[in-house]
């Protein structure tokens, strides 16, 4: 169950962060790591429960055909994933805050 949530976005729900949309890298038992591409990167990812973001089951194609093909991914591509995803959520109040 935990393993498909790699590669989602994410909406944190509380903290400082709130309101600010991620991707979840990395699962384990109880924690998600979060990358944004910029201040919180793949190689320092900001871990936070998983009561505390709402997962937004949807995947960026692009990153899912490098994931698939083995290649490595940048944090450019999550950064350019989630401002495409923002952009065709434009109305949606969870993006408001990177826009």
């Amino acid at each position: 169950m935990n393993e498909e949530l790699i590669g989602c976005f994410a909406a944190s729900k509380a903290g400082h962060d709130k309101r600010t949309v991620y991707m979840i890298v990395d699962v384990n038992a109880e924690y998600v790591f979060l990358s944004d591409g910029r201040i919180k990167t793949i190689e320092h990812p900001k871990k936070k429960k998983l009561k505390h973001i709402q997962v937004i089951m949807q995947k960026d194609e692009t990153l899912e055909c490098k994931r698939d093909a083995d290649q490595k991914i940048m944090n450019e591509d999550i950064k350019y994933a989630i401002k495409k995803y923002c952009r065709a959520m434009k109305e949606d109040d969870i993006c408001q805050r990177q826009m």
